[in-house]
Protein backbone atom coordinates (compact mmCIF):
# COMPACT_ATOMS: atom_id res chain seq x y z
CA UNK A 1 0.00 0.00 0.00
CA UNK A 2 1.49 3.34 -0.66
CA UNK A 3 2.17 5.27 2.10
CA UNK A 4 -0.34 8.47 2.60
CA UNK A 5 -2.97 6.83 1.03
CA UNK A 6 -6.36 8.25 2.25
CA UNK A 7 -9.26 5.71 2.98
CA UNK A 8 -12.30 6.56 4.49
CA UNK A 9 -15.94 4.97 3.82
CA UNK A 10 -19.23 4.02 5.82
CA UNK A 11 -18.51 0.77 7.62
CA UNK A 12 -21.89 0.93 9.54
CA UNK A 13 -22.90 -2.28 9.20
CA UNK A 14 -19.45 -3.47 10.87
CA UNK A 15 -20.06 -1.28 13.89
CA UNK A 16 -23.41 -2.22 15.32
CA UNK A 17 -20.76 -2.37 18.74
CA UNK A 18 -19.05 0.94 18.77
CA UNK A 19 -18.37 2.37 22.27
CA UNK A 20 -21.69 4.78 23.41
CA UNK A 21 -22.00 8.34 22.48
CA UNK A 22 -20.89 9.23 26.25
CA UNK A 23 -19.02 7.58 29.16
CA UNK A 24 -20.94 7.22 32.39
CA UNK A 25 -17.67 8.58 34.55
CA UNK A 26 -16.17 11.31 35.62
CA UNK A 27 -17.68 14.04 32.94
CA UNK A 28 -14.17 14.20 30.51
CA UNK A 29 -15.72 12.08 27.66
CA UNK A 30 -17.85 14.65 25.06
CA UNK A 31 -19.61 13.49 22.13
CA UNK A 32 -17.35 12.61 19.22
CA UNK A 33 -16.29 15.81 17.16
CA UNK A 34 -19.42 16.60 14.35
CA UNK A 35 -16.23 16.97 11.99
CA UNK A 36 -15.22 13.99 9.75
CA UNK A 37 -11.71 12.37 10.88
CA UNK A 38 -9.37 11.38 8.62
CA UNK A 39 -7.16 8.31 8.14
CA UNK A 40 -3.94 8.68 5.90
CA UNK A 41 -1.83 5.13 5.75
CA UNK A 42 1.88 6.57 6.19
CA UNK A 43 2.87 2.80 6.06
CA UNK A 44 1.84 -1.13 6.40
CA UNK A 45 5.23 -3.53 6.71
CA UNK A 46 4.64 -7.19 7.58
CA UNK A 47 4.58 -10.29 6.33
CA UNK A 48 0.71 -10.77 7.34
CA UNK A 49 0.27 -7.54 4.96
CA UNK A 50 2.13 -7.35 1.80
CA UNK A 51 1.73 -4.27 -0.03
CA UNK A 52 -2.11 -3.69 -1.59
CA UNK A 53 -3.58 -6.15 1.40
CA UNK A 54 -4.81 -3.90 4.52
CA UNK A 55 -7.32 -1.21 3.49
CA UNK A 56 -8.74 1.13 6.86
CA UNK A 57 -12.11 3.21 6.82
CA UNK A 58 -13.50 5.86 9.90
CA UNK A 59 -16.79 5.47 10.76
CA UNK A 60 -19.41 7.68 9.75
CA UNK A 61 -20.08 8.92 13.48
CA UNK A 62 -16.30 8.65 14.01
CA UNK A 63 -16.87 6.41 17.24
CA UNK A 64 -14.32 3.58 15.64
CA UNK A 65 -12.07 2.57 12.90
CA UNK A 66 -11.69 -0.31 10.78
CA UNK A 67 -8.54 -2.14 9.25
CA UNK A 68 -9.52 -4.97 6.70
CA UNK A 69 -6.99 -7.76 5.48
CA UNK A 70 -6.90 -9.81 2.79
CA UNK A 71 -3.85 -11.86 2.91
CA UNK A 72 -3.50 -12.90 6.78
CA UNK A 73 -3.18 -16.24 7.34
CA UNK A 74 -0.85 -18.36 9.45
CA UNK A 75 -0.19 -21.84 9.13
CA UNK A 76 2.12 -24.94 10.32
CA UNK A 77 1.99 -28.39 9.35
CA UNK A 78 2.05 -30.40 6.51
CA UNK A 79 3.92 -28.85 3.35
CA UNK A 80 3.88 -25.10 5.20
CA UNK A 81 6.52 -23.12 4.41
CA UNK A 82 8.53 -23.48 7.55
CA UNK A 83 8.18 -19.46 8.51
CA UNK A 84 4.26 -19.55 8.00
CA UNK A 85 4.05 -20.50 11.33
CA UNK A 86 3.83 -16.63 12.30
CA UNK A 87 2.78 -13.62 10.53
CA UNK A 88 2.31 -9.66 11.80
CA UNK A 89 1.21 -6.77 10.48
CA UNK A 90 2.94 -2.66 11.47
CA UNK A 91 0.35 -0.52 10.85
CA UNK A 92 1.74 3.37 11.00
CA UNK A 93 -1.85 6.01 10.74
CA UNK A 94 -2.11 9.43 11.02
CA UNK A 95 -5.17 10.05 12.07
CA UNK A 96 -6.04 14.25 11.40
CA UNK A 97 -8.12 15.09 14.46
CA UNK A 98 -10.64 18.30 14.76
CA UNK A 99 -9.13 20.87 17.05
CA UNK A 100 -9.62 20.77 20.23
CA UNK A 101 -10.09 17.26 20.64
CA UNK A 102 -7.84 13.98 21.76
CA UNK A 103 -8.44 10.67 21.24
CA UNK A 104 -7.64 7.47 22.96
CA UNK A 105 -8.56 3.34 21.26
CA UNK A 106 -10.78 2.21 23.82
CA UNK A 107 -10.84 -0.99 22.67
CA UNK A 108 -10.63 -3.58 19.36
CA UNK A 109 -11.99 -6.63 17.68
CA UNK A 110 -10.60 -9.05 16.14
CA UNK A 111 -12.34 -12.03 14.09
CA UNK A 112 -10.85 -14.22 12.11
CA UNK A 113 -11.11 -18.21 10.93
CA UNK A 114 -9.27 -20.89 12.92
CA UNK A 115 -8.55 -24.31 12.06
CA UNK A 116 -6.42 -26.39 14.36
CA UNK A 117 -5.78 -30.04 14.45
CA UNK A 118 -5.57 -32.02 17.64
CA UNK A 119 -2.31 -30.87 19.31
CA UNK A 120 -2.07 -27.42 17.74
CA UNK A 121 -2.39 -23.92 19.24
CA UNK A 122 -2.60 -20.35 17.72
CA UNK A 123 -2.23 -16.90 19.62
CA UNK A 124 -3.39 -13.64 18.78
CA UNK A 125 -1.20 -10.89 19.75
CA UNK A 126 -1.69 -7.17 19.80
CA UNK A 127 0.22 -3.93 21.14
CA UNK A 128 -0.39 -0.40 20.57
CA UNK A 129 1.19 2.89 20.70
CA UNK A 130 1.70 6.79 19.86
CA UNK A 131 4.87 8.27 18.32
CA UNK A 132 7.51 9.19 20.76
CA UNK A 133 5.89 7.13 23.57
CA UNK A 134 6.12 3.81 24.58
CA UNK A 135 4.77 0.73 23.47
CA UNK A 136 1.93 -1.15 25.36
CA UNK A 137 2.25 -4.67 26.72
CA UNK A 138 1.31 -7.06 24.15
CA UNK A 139 -2.45 -8.20 24.82
CA UNK A 140 -2.55 -12.07 23.58
CA UNK A 141 -5.51 -14.61 23.01
CA UNK A 142 -4.55 -18.27 22.69
CA UNK A 143 -6.68 -20.73 21.39
CA UNK A 144 -5.99 -24.42 20.91
CA UNK A 145 -7.20 -27.49 19.19
CA UNK A 146 -9.09 -29.38 17.71
CA UNK A 147 -11.23 -26.15 16.50
CA UNK A 148 -12.63 -25.65 13.04
CA UNK A 149 -14.31 -22.30 13.07
CA UNK A 150 -14.50 -18.53 13.16
CA UNK A 151 -12.57 -16.85 16.10
CA UNK A 152 -13.17 -13.24 17.94
CA UNK A 153 -10.93 -11.64 20.36
CA UNK A 154 -11.39 -8.28 22.05
CA UNK A 155 -8.94 -5.98 23.93
CA UNK A 156 -10.09 -3.41 26.49
CA UNK A 157 -8.66 -0.58 28.44
CA UNK A 158 -10.33 1.13 31.31
CA UNK A 159 -11.47 4.18 31.13
CA UNK A 160 -9.07 5.46 33.90
CA UNK A 161 -5.94 3.35 31.71
CA UNK A 162 -6.67 5.27 28.22
CA UNK A 163 -3.62 6.65 26.75
CA UNK A 164 -5.01 9.38 24.92
CA UNK A 165 -3.15 11.33 21.98
CA UNK A 166 -1.47 14.60 22.69
CA UNK A 167 -3.17 17.90 22.29
CA UNK A 168 -2.23 19.98 19.55
CA UNK A 169 0.49 17.66 18.76
CA UNK A 170 0.71 15.37 14.97
CA UNK A 171 1.81 11.97 16.37
CA UNK A 172 1.25 8.43 14.18
CA UNK A 173 -0.89 5.97 16.20
CA UNK A 174 1.31 2.41 15.59
CA UNK A 175 -1.38 -0.84 15.92
CA UNK A 176 0.99 -3.84 15.66
CA UNK A 177 -0.85 -7.26 15.38
CA UNK A 178 0.47 -11.01 15.35
CA UNK A 179 -0.66 -13.93 14.39
CA UNK A 180 1.01 -17.35 15.65
CA UNK A 181 0.40 -21.08 14.72
CA UNK A 182 2.16 -24.44 16.32
CA UNK A 183 1.69 -27.69 15.04
CA UNK A 184 2.53 -28.85 18.76
CA UNK A 185 1.79 -32.90 18.63
CA UNK A 186 -0.81 -32.64 15.90
CA UNK A 187 -0.17 -35.21 13.19
CA UNK A 188 2.93 -34.11 10.75
CA UNK A 189 0.74 -34.58 7.55
CA UNK A 190 -2.15 -32.01 8.89
CA UNK A 191 -1.72 -28.53 8.60
CA UNK A 192 -3.81 -26.10 11.26
CA UNK A 193 -3.63 -22.22 10.51
CA UNK A 194 -4.93 -18.67 11.49
CA UNK A 195 -6.59 -15.87 9.60
CA UNK A 196 -7.56 -12.17 9.67
CA UNK A 197 -8.93 -11.61 6.95
CA UNK A 198 -11.88 -10.56 4.66
CA UNK A 199 -12.51 -13.16 2.27
CA UNK A 200 -16.25 -12.74 2.66
CA UNK A 201 -16.51 -9.25 2.96
CA UNK A 202 -17.62 -9.44 6.84
CA UNK A 203 -14.50 -9.97 9.08
CA UNK A 204 -12.26 -6.87 10.10
CA UNK A 205 -10.58 -5.87 12.98
CA UNK A 206 -12.82 -2.52 14.46
CA UNK A 207 -11.44 0.11 16.56
CA UNK A 208 -13.70 1.42 18.69
CA UNK A 209 -12.40 5.27 19.77
CA UNK A 210 -13.06 7.51 23.30
CA UNK A 211 -12.84 11.73 22.81
CA UNK A 212 -12.28 14.13 25.27
CA UNK A 213 -12.13 17.61 24.66
CA UNK A 214 -8.19 19.26 25.19
CA UNK A 215 -7.70 21.95 27.78
CA UNK A 216 -9.00 25.28 26.54
CA UNK A 217 -9.93 23.54 23.19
Amino acid sequence: MAGGLLLSGAVAALLTTALPARMPASGVFDNPPPDKIVIDVATVNGSGCPAGTAAVAVSPDNTAFTVTYSNYLAQAGGNSDPTAFRKNCQLNLVVHVPQGFTYAVASADYRGFLSLQPGANATQKASYYFQGSSQTVPRSHPFSGVYNDDWQATDSTDWAQLVWSPCGVLRNFNINTELRVNAGTSSPGKVSFMTMDSTDGDISTVYHLAWKQCPNG
